[in-house]
């Protein structure tokens, strides 16, 4: 799956909880999330201004935080299907709120290949193997 493939996955899986997602669709979507709200914030910092001390109030964010507000469902969703393909629930992204040790724990769920085969959340993504490769295949004569 490439980067394009994975964000158009994620945002046309807007809200489905349900499923698996491949290790590559949720890391391909967490780098555009990480990537877009570098963008958003070099441009609310150059509309709106950026701050100059620890001390002075923090300037208006309002792009990043839109943005924000409109990938929380998909990025909940992605996650939870992520958690699915390992074999585990989605509920799992609570732990989340654990701090450092919880983190840790997701991120390495997050990063473990998923179980070979279908499991309680719905056919391997992969197909039982590797997904179609995207290289053309030339006939042997």
């Amino acid at each position: 799956m490439d980067f394009q493939t994975a964000v158009r996955t994620c945002f046309s899986k807007y809200a489905t909880f349900s499923g698996r997602a491949r290790r590559a669709e949720f890391w391909w979507f967490t780098l555009f999330n990480f990537l877009a709200n570098i963008v958003l914030g070099v441009v609310d910092g150059i509309v709106f201004g950026f701050g100059h001390g620890m001390m002075e109030t923090a300037p208006m964010q309002p792009l990043s935080s839109l943005y924000g507000l409109a990938v929380i469902l998909p990025s909940l969703a992605v996650g939870a299907r992520r958690l699915h393909d390992t074999g585990r629930s989605g509920w799992w992204l609570l732990i989340w709120l654990i701090p450092i040790i919880g983190w840790i724990i997701l991120i390495w769920w997050f990063a473990t290949q998923g179980e070979e085969g279908p499991n309680d959340h719905g056919p391997d993504p992969l197909g039982g193997g590797y997904g179609p490769s995207s290289i053309p295949q030339v006939r042997r004569q």
